[in-house]
């Protein structure tokens, strides 16, 4: 649903579109993980003072359809998850499931064996800490982009000091970066720049570098001679 309400376009008092649903979205996501992982630790913890008994077989077959069925959903996901938050937390969703679901066939098979049922909550645990390892980054980042922190793998300092490099740009200033959407990027800056003939082709050279450099797609850029003092120019004025 967030992927479709992102490609609304702009309207009324949503000059963005709905492009931030995405990113809260993937903050539920993540939020969700956290709350269910909490729920299994409580029940496991709960199952040690008193395990109920276990029905191996049926429990491993579902299990088992289980791992088959969230294996491929998981693998479905894989390659989007590198560059969007809510393809890596469905890819997590599905690939904690499959884990569960593993998890469950391993130890149905050794309590049918063995008769230990404290295996149950213990396996449990288990899979707990594998999913929080791997939910934590996802829920730190979903946080980040939803408080406008330049998004993972954007250095600002690198993208300020490639601007003061560009030809004439004396001074950057007023310098902002921050997620559009779990895919898009946005910056604005402010440009002191002394000749300004070649205005135009300035701003469409530096505009399509910094997608190409640093994937940041949508650029506003302001150039001012420096003649008069920015009242945006201090470091600690937003």
């Amino acid at each position: 649903m967030a992927v479709i309400l992102a490609k609304r376009a702009p309207a009324g008092r949503h000059t963005y579109g709905l492009r931030k649903g995405t990113i809260l979205a993937s903050l539920a996501n993540a939020t969700l993980l956290m709350i269910a992982v909490g729920a299994i630790a409580w029940e496991a913890v709960r199952r040690f003072s008193d395990p109920p008994p276990i029905q191996s077989g049926p429990v491993m077959i579902v299990a088992a359809i289980g791992i088959v069925i969230n294996t491929a959903t998981a693998l479905m996901f894989m390659r989007g998850s590198k560059d969007d938050l809510n393809a890596r937390g469905a890819f997590l969703h599905m690939a904690a499931d499959a884990g569960v679901s593993a998890g469950v066939v391993v130890a149905a098979l050794a309590m049918a064996y063995t008769g230990w049922l404290w295996l149950d909550p213990l396996v449990s645990l288990g899979i707990v800490l594998v999913i929080v390892l791997g939910g934590w980054g996802l829920l730190r980042d979903s946080l980040d982009l939803a408080l406008d922190a330049a998004p993972r793998g954007i250095d600002p300092q690198a993208v300020r000091d490639w601007l003061g490099q560009r030809p004439g740009v004396s001074e950057i200033h007023d310098l902002h970066i921050w997620a559009m959407s779990t895919t898009e990027t946005a910056m604005t800056a402010h440009l002191v720049r002394t000749e300004t003939d070649d205005a135009d082709q300035f701003l469409h050279d530096t505009s399509g570098e910094l997608a190409q450099r640093f994937k940041i797609g949508h650029v506003t850029l302001q150039v001012e001679r420096g003649a008069q003092a920015c009242r945006l120019a201090p470091a600690d004025v937003v």
